[in-house]
């Protein structure tokens, strides 16, 4: 296990170049993130160094939510329009808030784990009034995921926020980008594996805000199991600030 490398991570390399791919990185999640409206004093991203005991406790808490970026295996296509469409048009009561990845989205599972996170902590972040992430949570929240997806794909101002977040990235990046983002968070004592690759939230179990890094741990060992020739991982977690750990909105 190598924990944290910086990998760029991506959907499939058949994207369009409006959506590059994201350097794994707090630098470039932190910017990105504070640019779309969440306030710099209230919340941040942070490197995860290891998944032993010791390195999980240097972890700032409370922790909203736990991104993943890891080698995307072959097995993970994109989805057709048809299966797209036949998931997006059944509503559900789940109130965890999900959005597919859809391939005219290109590279953007970096974004969509972003937006994973922060939209499943809307209660712990008070975003800033008509800023990106603000418009776009509250002109989707009755939407379905696919809804979510092509709402996404014509917001201009977030694909030029993506693009610069990209842009800020030390990685050079390849023709071809071979990982993929996820996001873990804890929705009503649940925890929930969010991947917009797939038809919907992963349930894993019982968590909650307190334990949802060390909830993710073995799911997250589960998936390097199943990549074992790879060192490219990189985990960080988004904490809120202590100064604000005690608020709510």
């Amino acid at each position: 296990m190598a924990l944290p490398s910086s990998p760029s991570g991506s959907a499939p390399a058949s994207a369009g170049e409006r959506w590059p791919p994201l350097e794994s990185s707090p630098e470039v999640f932190n910017q990105f993130v504070w640019s779309l409206g969440v306030p710099e004093d209230e919340a941040e991203f942070h490197d995860v160094y290891g998944l032993d005991a010791d390195a999980l406790d240097m972890v700032p808490q409370p922790v909203l939510a736990v991104i993943l970026c890891f080698p995307d295996p072959p097995q993970d296509a994109s989805y057709s329009s048809d299966l797209l469409l036949s998931y997006g048009e059944r509503e559900t009561r789940d109130p965890v808030y999900f959005i597919k990845q859809i391939e005219s989205l290109g590279n953007a599972c970096g974004t969509i784990a972003l937006i994973h996170a922060v939209g499943n902590s809307s209660s712990e972040i008070n975003l800033v009034e008509n800023s990106g992430l603000d418009v776009f949570f509250k002109s989707t929240a009755s939407m379905g995921p696919y809804e979510r997806a092509l709402f996404l794909e014509k917001d201009d101002a977030m694909a030029k926020a993506h693009s610069l977040a990209a842009s800020a990235g030390v990685t050079e990046l390849c023709d071809v980008v071979e990982e993929h983002y996820i996001c873990f968070v804890a929705v009503n004592g649940t925890l929930n594996e969010l991947d917009g690759m797939k038809d919907g939230p992963i349930k894993h179990g019982s968590s909650s805000s307190k334990s949802l890094l060390q909830d993710a741990v073995p799911v997250i060992k589960g998936i390097m199991r199943d990549i074992p020739d790879s060192i490219s991982f990189n985990l960080m977690v988004l904490s809120r600030k202590q100064n604000n750990a005690g608020t709510t909105s």
